[in-house]
C-alpha cells in the first residue's frame, strides 16, 4: 500500500546516524555532543535521530540509569543529558550546519511510574486483577491502550510539544507495528500540518508505508549475518531483496544497517556479528535501491564493544576515527550520484551476471546520465577471479575509493580477495 504522505525531496540522498546520548561522550549531554557535529558533518552525517530523550521511570528500573525507553514524562528532557535550552541549542546548532533532527518516540508503553498513570489511568491496558502490565515480556515498561481516543489526542499533542519546542524534523518510531496503523495516520495528517516531517518505523511491517516515509530492513541484516558464517548463500540475499521489490511500494525508503543500539547491546558488535566482512555489507547497504542507509554511534572510530544499555559505558574514543574517510566517500557518492536516490522509481536497479555467481554479488544503478556499478566478494574466498559476463557493462568508469578511471570493457578478468569491495560511477557522455 502506498503512502498517503509525500516525503520530503531531502530523504532521497540522505542517510541517518543515530545517536547514543548516554554513552557518547563521558559526560553524556547534549553540550558535550554538540562538540562532535563539525566532525559528524564533515563525514556527510545528513539526519541524527536521538535515542529518548525524555526522563526514564524509577520503579522497576533496570540497571543504575534504566532504560531509554521506560518514559515518566513524555513532555520533559532527561536530566542526565542537560536541560529543555541545551536541546534547543544543539537543535539549532545543528540546523546551521545543514543536519535534520530525529527523535525517538516510544509511543506502544510507558514506565510504571509515567505521570499518566496518576492523570490518565484509563490510557492503560490492564490485566484481569486490574493492574497495569506489559504484554511482551518487558519487565519495567506497562502497555497502553489504543482503544481510548482520548489517548490518540494526548498522544498527538505531546509528539507536537517537541516540534514547537525545539523544532524536530521528524520522528523515529519506536516498534511502530505494536500501535494501531490508524493513530499512525491520524498522527500524522495533523502534526504535518504544523511542519512537513520524516516518519521511520521501526518495523518490517509493508502496510506501515501508508503513513511511513522508511521502514527497517531486519530481514537483509540477518541475511548477511548468515551469509558470513557460511549459514546461507547468495541466492538467499536473492530471495530477501526480491521479497523486498515485491512486497514493498516502489517508493518505499528502506532503512538498511549493521548495527543499532538493539544489535549491539544485545547482540554483539558489527564486528562480533560480521566481521571481516562490515566494509562489503556496508556499501552494500548505501547502495542498494531505495536506501536510506544507518550508522551508529561509534561505527567510524570503529568502536569494536557492547554498549551496556542500562548503565553508564561511554565510548572508548581513541582520537582517531579510521573509517571517517571510508563513510565520507560512501555517503558522497550517495549524495551525489543520482543513480543511487532512494524512492525514484526512475533509478534502476540490475544485477550483473559474473561467473561465480556463488561468491560475487554485483548490481548496476542508473538514473539519467548517471551510473553507479557495485560489486562486493561476499565470501571468504580469496585471490577470487572471475569475469563479468553480462554485455549490459561497458565504458570508463571511475573508483569511488581510488579515485582511478578503468575501463570496463577491457577489464576481461577480476580479482578480489575476500569480502573486497568496490564501488564505480560515472556520467555518460
Amino acid at each position: 500500500m502506498a503512502t498517503k504522505f509525500k516525503t520530503a525531496t531531502w530523504a532521497a540522498t540522505a542517510n541517518i546516524y543515530e545517536v547514543n546520548l548516554r554513552q557518547y561522550t563521558p559526560g553524556g549531554t547534549f553540550a558535550a555532543f554538540q562538540k562532535e557535529l563539525p566532525r559528524l558533518r564533515d563525514m556527510g552525517v545528513d539526519i541524527l535521530w536521538f535515542m529518548p530523550l525524555t526522563p526514564i521511570s524509577t520503579v522497576k528500573r533496570q540497571g543504575t540509569l534504566g532504560s531509554y525507553y521506560a518514559c515518566s514524562n513524555y513532555t520533559s528532557v532527561n536530566p542526565e543529558f542537560g536541560g529543555i535550552e541545551d536541546f534547543k541549542q544543539l537543535v539549532i546548532s545543528a540546523h546551521k550546519m545543514g543536519f535534520k533532527v530525529l527523535i525517538d518516540w516510544v509511543a506502544n508503553h510507558t514506565g510504571y511510574d509515567h505521570i499518566w498513570t496518576k492523570q490518565h489511568p484509563d490510557f492503560y491496558k490492564k490485566n484481569i486483577e486490574g493492574h497495569f502490565y506489559d504484554s511482551h515480556g518487558w519487565e519495567d515498561v506497562i502497555d497502553l491502550d489504543y482503544t481510548n481516543r482520548q489517548l490518540w489526542e494526548v498522544m498527538v499533542e505531546e509528539m507536537n510539544f517537541w516540534i514547537l519546542t525545539f523544532d524536530i524534523d521528524g520522528f523515529r518510531c519506536d516498534m511502530a507495528h505494536l500501535v494501531p496503523l490508524n493513530f499512525w495516520l491520524y498522527a500524522r495528517t495533523l502534526l504535518d500540518r504544523k511542519k512537513k516531517l520524516f516518519w521511520l518505523a521501526e518495523t518490517e511491517e509493508p502496510d506501515y508505508h501508508e503513513v511511513f516515509d522508511a521502514t527497517y530492513g531486519w530481514e537483509l541484516l540477518h541475511i548477511m549475518e548468515a551469509i558470513y558464517k557460511n549459514k546461507a548463500s547468495l541466492e538467499n540475499l536473492l530471495n530477501v531483496l526480491e521479497t523486498y521489490d515485491t512486497i514493498f511500494p516502489a517508493d518505499a525508503l528502506r532503512t538498511f544497517f549493521v548495527s543499532n543500539h538493539d544489535e549491539n547491546s544485545h547482540s554483539g558488535s558489527e564486528y562480533e556479528r560480521l566481521g571481516e566482512s562490515v566494509k562489503a555489507f556496508t556499501v552494500l547497504c548505501a547502495t542498494w535501491k531505495n536506501s536510506l542507509p544507518m550508522l551508529y554511534s561509534g561505527q567510524e572510530m570503529p568502536n569494536r564493544k557492547r554498549l551496556k544499555f542500562f548503565d553508564k559505558d561511554p565510548i572508548e574514543w581513541t582520537g582517531q576515527y579510521l573509517l571517517h574517510d571510508f563513510y565520507k566517500v560512501l555517503l558522497s557518492v550517495r549524495k551525489t550520484c543520482s543513480a543511487l536516490r532512494a524512492g525514484d522509481e526512475q533509478a534502476i536497479t540490475r544485477i550483473i551476471n559474473t561467473n561465480a555467481l556463488d561468491y560475487i554479488f554485483a548490481f548496476i544503478r542508473k538514473h539519467e546520465e548517471n551510473e553507479v556499478l557495485v560489486i562486493l566478494n561476499l565470501s571468504h574466498s580469496s585471490r577470487l577471479r572471475f569475469k563479468i559476463t553480462d554485455d549490459f557493462i561497458s565504458g570508463r568508469f571511475t573508483s569511488a575509493f581510488s579515485g582511478i578511471e578503468v575501463d570496463i570493457s577491457s577489464l576481461t578478468t577480476f580479482e578480489l580477495q575476500k569480502w573486497q569491495y568496490l564501488l564505480f560511477y560515472r556520467t555518460i557522455g
